[in-house]
């Protein structure tokens, strides 16, 4: 992939931070938040950015089609392209609305790229701390410009550091997560913004999380970004996660190693 498109791409999230986004930070009005569904929030600065993204995207790559998370939610039929083949776009302009719109911390900016069907270059933009990853298939994650490994320096199980967000696992498993958290160093409650959860993976930040809900926007740009930069990213059977798949439960890891250990210790193995 020419280092092109990387950079474009990158810009585009760092400009409609700063045009859109940014700008509506702690500055929403009540008629600028509504709800898709019970719990489920949109904003003003959701749409606006989805709509300067998508726009942008169909111009860097023609032909291309975008998927993002508004548009889904208006027309869920789209979901039909994540196995097409050529080029497609997964948008999810604001990742953690629900902080957004309260005028709190983390939210981000993510986009992958899927050619053929198969995760080809992803993008995650914390605008707040100015952090922007970069993946690109087979050729490693970049963190602010530098290669980064998340392999490097992995602490043994009770010295771990990681997230489960355990308030969406079905009963009985939120029972067995909370309680084989005892064998960790630190079971985080997680921060509702995806995004930065994989950022804090790259940063070393925390060595694994766990998601019941893996709708594709949310994890398709974490995913090879923990992948390329040495991590691992499965369901909780061991199967290999694809954004297409509609299956529930997703554990990413530092490595190896470690997914498996943190996969025994909240799951029973």
């Amino acid at each position: 992939m020419a280092d092109r498109l990387r950079d474009d791409v990158g810009d585009l999230l760092r400009e409609t931070a700063e045009q859109v986004v940014l700008p509506l930070f702690r500055r929403l009005d009540d008629a600028d938040v509504t709800e898709k569904a019970p719990g489920d929030l949109v904003t003003v600065a959701d749409r606006r950015a989805e709509e300067k993204i998508s726009d942008a995207l169909r111009r860097l790559r023609p032909g291309s089609v975008v998927v993002g998370e508004e548009a889904v939610a208006d027309d869920p039929s789209l979901l039909r392209h994540l196995r097409g083949d050529g080029d497609l776009w997964l948008v999810d302009p604001v990742d953690g609305t629900g902080n957004f719109a309260a005028g709190r911390h983390p939210f981000a900016l993510m986009v992958a790229l899927l050619t053929d069907g198969e995760p080809a270059a992803a993008w995650v933009l914390d605008p707040l701390a100015e952090t922007l990853a970069v993946a690109v298939a087979g050729e490693g994650t970049l963190l602010d410009g530098r290669p980064v490994r998340t392999a490097d320096g992995v602490p043994p199980l009770g010295a771990l550091r990681g997230t489960a967000m355990t308030w969406f696992l079905p009963p009985e498993t939120r029972r067995a997560a909370e309680a084989g958290g005892e064998r960790i160093g630190e079971l985080l409650p997680g921060q509702h913004c995806a995004g930065r959860e994989y950022l804090d993976l790259l940063t070393g930040d925390q060595q694994f999380v766990l998601f019941w809900r893996t709708l594709p926007w949310d994890h398709a740009p974490g995913v090879l970004l923990v992948r390329e930069a040495g991590g691992v990213a499965r369901r909780f059977d061991g199967t290999e996660y694809h954004p297409a798949d509609e299956d529930k439960g997703l554990l990413v890891a530092a490595d190896e190693r470690t997914w498996h250990e943190v996969r025994d210790a909240l799951l029973g193995g």
